[in-house]
């Protein structure tokens, strides 16, 4: 079996995504190395089936950090066996581009998100230029790339003729579900605190929702999130968890009403996202009230377990009212939560994550 190294920028202390996939290949026999970065906060990671190496770096965030953190990739992964070389997104391609030609090894590109689109990126357009110069010179020369949901997908074959991206979704495992109790009402947020992520919007509809909001995650947008809360009195129904561990983060989506997934269309990366939420909360088998964008109404017109709207205040608020208060809706939409969860699960997707590093492998 294959030694396979993954190239991350974050601490992987929360990537569900990454322990996931590498979790399943090492189950499946392969010898894996999950490579991300230590920062000041970093919590102690656990033992995983996998091994896990964090680089020490000097800068935490910028470009500066960016120049750092693959010179420092660069030399790990020169110094280390590997048959298969895997990087997780733009920002870790080039020193594992450079790596696979020198010792003539498969690279693997993850397309996680449309990195180029990514509002940090599309809104500093000489910073954009640079990402797109990279990935238009290396996508190209990768005989073997994935990504997360069928518009991203489409993107970057019609951006490069000719290069075929696989489609390997981010499905959580599938889990038994507990008796319910009674409990309070609360919408869950499940994710970053991030601009973009359509949470003033949420704030700004919950005075006229009956019910609690628990936002569980962190960002650049927090502090300024938690004022806009006091500034609207709105402490007493708005609770901010911060970065919640990915069992506990379970417990409280399973415990939810039901699950919020808003979103901003500033950017193709989240016009065409399938985020890890609205699967997670389906997983919960918990109604959620979700953004109309392409890939939630494609699968949501065939399984129906999500009320789609667009960003406007009475749309969500109504939404959230109709969930409170239309048992009958509530139920349904629950119901088919339930049988959806049994068609996307890893379980199954992980089938097609092993077939596609097998082929890798065999070099088919």
């Amino acid at each position: 079996m294959a030694r396979i190294i993954f190239t991350v920028t974050n601490d992987l202390s929360y990537d569900q995504r990454m322990q996931r996939i590498s979790a399943t290949l090492a189950k499946a026999g392969h010898s894996v190395l999950l490579v991300g970065r230590k920062r000041k906060k970093s919590i102690r990671l656990k033992q995983e089936l996998f091994e896990q190496k964090r680089l020490n770096c000097f800068f935490e965030n910028g470009k500066l950090f960016y120049l750092e953190y693959n010179f420092r990739l660069l030399l790990f992964l020169m110094f280390r066996k590997a048959d298969i070389i895997c990087a997780i997104d733009l920002d870790t391609i080039l020193p594992c581009y450079v790596v696979s030609k020198i010792k003539n090894k498969p690279l693997v590109y993850d397309a996680h998100e449309l990195f180029t689109e990514v509002i940090e990126v599309v809104r500093r357009p000489v910073v954009k230029s640079m990402w797109l110069k990279l990935e238009s010179y290396i996508v190209p020369r990768v005989k073997y790339s994935y990504t997360v949901s069928e518009g991203v997908k489409r993107i970057f074959e019609e951006r490069y003729p000719g290069v075929g991206f696989s489609l390997i979704r981010n499905l959580p495992f599938y889990m038994p579900l507990e008796p319910e109790t009674s409990k309070e009402k609360y919408i869950v947020y499940a994710g970053a605190v991030n601009e973009g992520r359509g949470i003033e919007q949420m704030l700004n509809a919950m005075p006229e929702i009956n019910c609690s909001l628990y936002i569980c995650g962190d960002g650049e947008m927090l502090e300024k999130m938690k004022a806009k809360t006091k500034d609207m009195n709105l402490d007493d129904k708005v609770k901010f968890l911060g970065y919640v561990e990915p069992e506990k983060l379970k417990e409280i989506i399973r415990g939810a009403y039901a699950g919020v997934l808003l979103l901003e269309n500033k950017g193709a990366s989240y016009y065409y996202s399938l985020a890890n939420k609205f699967f997670d909360y389906m997983m919960a088998g918990i109604p959620q009230v979700t953004i109309n964008f392409p890939e939630y109404k494609h699968l949501n017109d065939e399984y129906s377990f999500a009320l789609l709207v667009d960003l406007k205040h009475e749309e969500i608020v109504n939404a959230f009212n109709r969930l409170l208060n239309e048992p009958e809706l509530y139920n349904e939409i629950k119901q088919n939560a339930l049988k959806a969860r049994k068609v996307f699960n890893w379980e199954k997707e992980s089938e097609v994550l092993a077939d596609f590093y097998n082929r890798v492998e065999s070099g088919r």
